[in-house]
Protein backbone atom coordinates (compact mmCIF):
# COMPACT_ATOMS: atom_id res chain seq x y z
CA UNK A 1 0.00 0.00 0.00
CA UNK A 2 1.46 3.40 -0.92
CA UNK A 3 2.22 5.72 1.95
CA UNK A 4 -0.01 8.72 2.57
CA UNK A 5 0.61 11.57 0.19
CA UNK A 6 2.52 9.41 -2.28
CA UNK A 7 1.66 9.31 -5.96
CA UNK A 8 0.83 5.86 -7.25
CA UNK A 9 3.24 4.63 -9.92
CA UNK A 10 0.26 3.07 -11.70
CA UNK A 11 -1.24 6.52 -12.18
CA UNK A 12 1.73 8.77 -12.99
CA UNK A 13 -0.16 11.27 -15.08
CA UNK A 14 -3.23 11.82 -12.91
CA UNK A 15 -3.35 14.71 -10.50
CA UNK A 16 -5.97 14.75 -7.76
CA UNK A 17 -8.08 17.88 -7.48
CA UNK A 18 -6.19 19.35 -4.53
CA UNK A 19 -2.82 18.74 -6.16
CA UNK A 20 -3.98 20.28 -9.44
CA UNK A 21 -5.21 23.27 -7.45
CA UNK A 22 -1.75 23.64 -5.90
CA UNK A 23 -0.20 23.57 -9.37
CA UNK A 24 -2.54 26.27 -10.66
CA UNK A 25 -1.99 28.42 -7.56
CA UNK A 26 1.80 28.15 -7.81
CA UNK A 27 1.90 28.95 -11.52
CA UNK A 28 -0.44 31.95 -11.29
CA UNK A 29 0.96 33.43 -8.08
CA UNK A 30 4.60 33.20 -9.15
CA UNK A 31 3.87 33.91 -12.81
CA UNK A 32 2.65 37.42 -11.94
CA UNK A 33 5.10 38.04 -9.09
CA UNK A 34 8.00 39.09 -11.33
CA UNK A 35 6.24 42.25 -12.44
CA UNK A 36 5.64 42.98 -8.74
CA UNK A 37 9.38 42.78 -8.10
CA UNK A 38 9.99 45.32 -10.87
CA UNK A 39 7.35 47.62 -9.36
CA UNK A 40 9.38 47.82 -6.13
CA UNK A 41 12.68 48.81 -7.72
CA UNK A 42 13.90 52.39 -7.84
CA UNK A 43 13.38 54.36 -4.61
CA UNK A 44 13.81 51.77 -1.85
CA UNK A 45 16.99 49.68 -1.62
CA UNK A 46 16.35 46.13 -2.91
CA UNK A 47 17.43 44.59 0.42
CA UNK A 48 14.97 46.83 2.23
CA UNK A 49 12.09 45.86 -0.07
CA UNK A 50 12.88 42.18 0.52
CA UNK A 51 12.96 42.86 4.28
CA UNK A 52 9.50 44.49 4.29
CA UNK A 53 8.19 41.65 2.13
CA UNK A 54 9.26 38.95 4.57
CA UNK A 55 8.37 40.88 7.72
CA UNK A 56 4.79 40.90 6.45
CA UNK A 57 5.00 37.33 5.12
CA UNK A 58 6.42 36.04 8.41
CA UNK A 59 3.67 37.74 10.43
CA UNK A 60 1.00 36.18 8.20
CA UNK A 61 2.62 32.74 8.41
CA UNK A 62 2.95 32.92 12.20
CA UNK A 63 -0.71 33.89 12.40
CA UNK A 64 -1.63 30.92 10.20
CA UNK A 65 0.37 28.52 12.37
CA UNK A 66 -1.03 29.88 15.65
CA UNK A 67 -4.66 29.88 14.52
CA UNK A 68 -4.29 26.31 13.21
CA UNK A 69 -2.68 25.20 16.48
CA UNK A 70 0.41 23.81 14.79
CA UNK A 71 3.50 22.63 16.65
CA UNK A 72 6.02 25.45 17.02
CA UNK A 73 8.69 24.04 19.37
CA UNK A 74 11.56 22.18 17.74
CA UNK A 75 15.08 20.95 18.43
CA UNK A 76 18.25 22.97 17.91
CA UNK A 77 19.11 20.82 14.89
CA UNK A 78 15.75 21.66 13.32
CA UNK A 79 16.30 25.36 13.99
CA UNK A 80 19.63 25.18 12.18
CA UNK A 81 17.79 23.70 9.20
CA UNK A 82 15.15 26.45 9.42
CA UNK A 83 17.94 29.01 9.44
CA UNK A 84 19.49 27.49 6.32
CA UNK A 85 16.12 27.55 4.55
CA UNK A 86 15.66 31.18 5.60
CA UNK A 87 19.05 32.15 4.18
CA UNK A 88 18.51 30.33 0.88
CA UNK A 89 14.77 30.73 0.19
CA UNK A 90 13.71 33.83 2.09
CA UNK A 91 16.61 36.27 1.85
CA UNK A 92 19.62 35.77 -0.47
CA UNK A 93 17.53 34.18 -3.23
CA UNK A 94 15.37 37.29 -3.51
CA UNK A 95 18.18 39.80 -3.01
CA UNK A 96 19.83 38.32 -6.11
CA UNK A 97 16.63 38.53 -8.16
CA UNK A 98 15.77 42.07 -7.00
CA UNK A 99 19.21 43.32 -8.04
CA UNK A 100 19.01 41.31 -11.25
CA UNK A 101 15.67 42.98 -11.96
CA UNK A 102 17.38 46.37 -12.13
CA UNK A 103 18.77 45.45 -15.56
CA UNK A 104 16.75 42.41 -16.73
CA UNK A 105 13.06 42.52 -17.84
CA UNK A 106 10.72 40.69 -15.46
CA UNK A 107 9.77 38.04 -18.01
CA UNK A 108 13.40 37.07 -18.54
CA UNK A 109 13.90 36.82 -14.77
CA UNK A 110 11.30 34.07 -14.76
CA UNK A 111 12.92 32.23 -17.68
CA UNK A 112 16.26 32.10 -15.85
CA UNK A 113 14.46 30.94 -12.70
CA UNK A 114 12.74 28.18 -14.69
CA UNK A 115 16.15 26.51 -14.99
CA UNK A 116 15.80 25.53 -11.32
CA UNK A 117 14.79 22.04 -12.41
CA UNK A 118 18.08 21.63 -14.26
CA UNK A 119 20.12 23.12 -11.41
CA UNK A 120 18.41 20.72 -8.99
CA UNK A 121 19.71 17.78 -10.98
CA UNK A 122 23.21 19.26 -11.25
CA UNK A 123 23.32 19.83 -7.49
CA UNK A 124 22.05 16.30 -6.96
CA UNK A 125 24.97 14.98 -9.00
CA UNK A 126 27.57 17.19 -7.30
CA UNK A 127 26.34 16.70 -3.73
CA UNK A 128 24.68 13.28 -3.75
CA UNK A 129 26.37 11.71 -6.80
CA UNK A 130 23.00 11.00 -8.38
CA UNK A 131 23.29 9.64 -11.91
CA UNK A 132 22.60 12.06 -14.78
CA UNK A 133 21.57 10.30 -18.00
CA UNK A 134 21.98 11.49 -21.59
CA UNK A 135 18.40 12.82 -21.78
CA UNK A 136 18.98 15.04 -18.77
CA UNK A 137 22.33 16.24 -20.12
CA UNK A 138 20.70 17.15 -23.44
CA UNK A 139 17.93 19.03 -21.64
CA UNK A 140 20.51 20.98 -19.66
CA UNK A 141 22.35 21.93 -22.84
CA UNK A 142 19.12 23.07 -24.50
CA UNK A 143 18.21 25.18 -21.48
CA UNK A 144 21.64 26.81 -21.36
CA UNK A 145 21.53 27.47 -25.12
CA UNK A 146 18.13 29.12 -24.73
CA UNK A 147 19.43 31.51 -22.07
CA UNK A 148 22.44 32.39 -24.25
CA UNK A 149 20.11 33.25 -27.16
CA UNK A 150 17.90 35.39 -24.92
CA UNK A 151 20.91 37.46 -23.88
CA UNK A 152 22.73 37.29 -27.24
CA UNK A 153 22.13 40.98 -28.08
CA UNK A 154 23.75 41.98 -24.76
CA UNK A 155 26.70 39.67 -25.48
CA UNK A 156 27.42 40.62 -29.09
CA UNK A 157 25.75 44.02 -29.59
CA UNK A 158 27.63 47.14 -30.58
CA UNK A 159 27.13 48.42 -27.05
CA UNK A 160 28.20 45.48 -24.87
CA UNK A 161 25.71 45.47 -22.00
CA UNK A 162 27.77 44.40 -19.02
CA UNK A 163 25.01 45.46 -16.61
CA UNK A 164 22.52 43.03 -18.19
CA UNK A 165 25.05 40.20 -18.00
CA UNK A 166 25.68 40.98 -14.33
CA UNK A 167 21.92 40.84 -13.84
CA UNK A 168 21.87 37.44 -15.53
CA UNK A 169 24.64 36.22 -13.23
CA UNK A 170 22.71 37.39 -10.16
CA UNK A 171 19.59 35.58 -11.38
CA UNK A 172 21.58 32.37 -11.84
CA UNK A 173 23.00 32.76 -8.33
CA UNK A 174 19.51 33.41 -6.94
CA UNK A 175 18.26 30.24 -8.63
CA UNK A 176 21.08 28.25 -7.04
CA UNK A 177 20.06 29.60 -3.62
CA UNK A 178 16.48 28.56 -4.38
CA UNK A 179 17.54 25.03 -5.35
CA UNK A 180 19.67 24.69 -2.22
CA UNK A 181 16.70 25.79 -0.12
CA UNK A 182 14.52 23.18 -1.86
CA UNK A 183 16.88 20.40 -0.81
CA UNK A 184 17.00 21.56 2.81
CA UNK A 185 13.21 22.02 2.91
CA UNK A 186 12.75 18.47 1.65
CA UNK A 187 14.86 17.19 4.56
CA UNK A 188 12.77 19.26 6.99
CA UNK A 189 9.46 17.95 5.65
CA UNK A 190 10.67 14.35 5.73
CA UNK A 191 11.13 14.80 9.47
CA UNK A 192 7.38 15.30 9.79
CA UNK A 193 7.58 18.99 10.65
CA UNK A 194 4.44 20.95 9.64
CA UNK A 195 5.21 23.01 6.55
CA UNK A 196 3.67 26.25 7.82
CA UNK A 197 5.51 25.98 11.14
CA UNK A 198 8.79 25.42 9.30
CA UNK A 199 8.11 28.36 6.99
CA UNK A 200 7.25 30.64 9.94
CA UNK A 201 10.60 29.96 11.58
CA UNK A 202 12.53 30.03 8.29
CA UNK A 203 11.02 33.39 7.31
CA UNK A 204 11.83 34.76 10.75
CA UNK A 205 15.48 33.77 10.37
CA UNK A 206 15.43 35.26 6.88
CA UNK A 207 14.13 38.54 8.34
CA UNK A 208 16.98 38.58 10.89
CA UNK A 209 19.53 38.08 8.10
CA UNK A 210 17.93 40.84 6.03
CA UNK A 211 17.79 43.21 9.02
CA UNK A 212 21.50 42.74 9.73
CA UNK A 213 22.37 43.16 6.05
CA UNK A 214 20.41 46.42 5.81
CA UNK A 215 22.05 47.77 8.97
CA UNK A 216 25.53 46.89 7.70
CA UNK A 217 24.85 48.55 4.34
CA UNK A 218 23.36 51.63 6.00
CA UNK A 219 20.11 51.46 4.02
CA UNK A 220 17.31 53.84 4.97
CA UNK A 221 14.34 52.11 6.62
CA UNK A 222 11.73 53.58 4.30
CA UNK A 223 8.88 52.50 2.06
CA UNK A 224 7.73 54.21 -1.11
CA UNK A 225 4.29 55.66 -0.22
CA UNK A 226 2.64 54.87 -3.55
CA UNK A 227 -0.23 52.56 -4.44
CA UNK A 228 2.01 50.68 -6.88
CA UNK A 229 4.77 49.96 -4.36
CA UNK A 230 2.48 49.13 -1.44
CA UNK A 231 0.17 47.03 -3.61
CA UNK A 232 3.15 45.09 -4.93
CA UNK A 233 4.44 44.64 -1.37
CA UNK A 234 1.17 43.14 -0.13
CA UNK A 235 0.87 40.86 -3.16
CA UNK A 236 4.48 39.68 -2.97
CA UNK A 237 4.27 39.06 0.79
CA UNK A 238 0.89 37.34 0.97
CA UNK A 239 0.36 35.88 -2.49
CA UNK A 240 3.84 35.17 -3.81
CA UNK A 241 5.45 34.32 -0.45
CA UNK A 242 2.95 32.89 2.07
CA UNK A 243 0.55 31.18 -0.35
CA UNK A 244 2.86 30.37 -3.28
CA UNK A 245 5.63 28.88 -1.14
CA UNK A 246 3.08 26.86 0.85
CA UNK A 247 1.65 25.53 -2.42
CA UNK A 248 5.00 24.79 -4.05
CA UNK A 249 6.62 23.17 -1.01
CA UNK A 250 3.51 21.01 -0.55
CA UNK A 251 3.90 19.87 -4.16
CA UNK A 252 7.55 19.19 -3.41
CA UNK A 253 6.55 16.89 -0.55
CA UNK A 254 3.73 15.15 -2.43
CA UNK A 255 5.33 14.66 -5.82
CA UNK A 256 9.06 15.16 -5.42
CA UNK A 257 11.30 17.77 -7.04
CA UNK A 258 10.93 16.45 -10.59
CA UNK A 259 7.14 16.62 -10.96
CA UNK A 260 6.78 19.72 -8.78
CA UNK A 261 9.33 21.36 -11.09
CA UNK A 262 6.81 21.45 -13.93
CA UNK A 263 5.40 24.58 -12.29
CA UNK A 264 8.68 26.40 -12.96
CA UNK A 265 8.32 25.52 -16.65
CA UNK A 266 4.83 27.00 -16.92
CA UNK A 267 4.99 30.31 -15.07
CA UNK A 268 7.53 31.97 -17.44
CA UNK A 269 4.79 31.88 -20.08
CA UNK A 270 2.58 34.03 -17.85
CA UNK A 271 5.49 36.25 -16.79
CA UNK A 272 6.57 36.92 -20.39
CA UNK A 273 3.01 37.75 -21.42
CA UNK A 274 2.71 40.23 -18.53
CA UNK A 275 6.12 41.72 -19.34
CA UNK A 276 5.12 42.18 -22.98
CA UNK A 277 1.87 43.95 -22.05
CA UNK A 278 3.08 46.02 -19.10
CA UNK A 279 6.79 46.67 -19.71
CA UNK A 280 6.73 46.70 -23.50
CA UNK A 281 9.20 43.82 -23.79
CA UNK A 282 10.12 43.57 -27.49
CA UNK A 283 10.33 40.08 -28.93
CA UNK A 284 12.99 39.17 -31.47
CA UNK A 285 13.37 35.91 -33.41
CA UNK A 286 16.38 34.98 -31.25
CA UNK A 287 14.45 35.69 -28.05
CA UNK A 288 11.53 33.53 -29.19
CA UNK A 289 13.86 30.66 -30.09
CA UNK A 290 15.67 31.11 -26.78
CA UNK A 291 12.45 30.84 -24.76
CA UNK A 292 11.39 27.72 -26.68
CA UNK A 293 14.78 26.08 -26.12
CA UNK A 294 14.84 26.97 -22.41
CA UNK A 295 11.35 25.57 -21.81
CA UNK A 296 12.01 22.51 -24.00
CA UNK A 297 15.16 21.80 -22.02
CA UNK A 298 13.17 21.88 -18.79
CA UNK A 299 10.47 19.56 -20.15
CA UNK A 300 13.13 17.12 -21.38
CA UNK A 301 14.82 17.09 -17.98
CA UNK A 302 11.56 16.63 -16.06
CA UNK A 303 9.93 14.13 -18.44
CA UNK A 304 9.82 10.60 -17.17
CA UNK A 305 11.67 8.08 -19.36
CA UNK A 306 9.45 5.61 -21.16
CA UNK A 307 8.92 2.39 -19.25
CA UNK A 308 10.80 -0.58 -20.66
CA UNK A 309 8.72 -3.55 -21.69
Amino acid sequence: MPRAGAVSEAEPARLEGSTLGLYVATVLLWGVSWIGIHAQLGVVAPEMSVLWRFVLAALCTWGWALVAGMRLRFSLADHLRFMAVGVCLFSFNFICFYYGGLTVPSGLLSVVFSLASIFNLVLGFVIFRQKVDARVALGGCLGAAGIVLLFWPEITGAGFNLAALKGLGLCVLGTLFFCSGNMISTVVQRRGIPLISANAWAMTYGVVVLLVLNLVRGNAFIVEPTVTYLGALVYLAVGASVLAFASYLTLLRRLGAARAGYATVLFPIIALAVSTLVEGYVWTPLAAIGVVLALAGNVLVLRRPAART
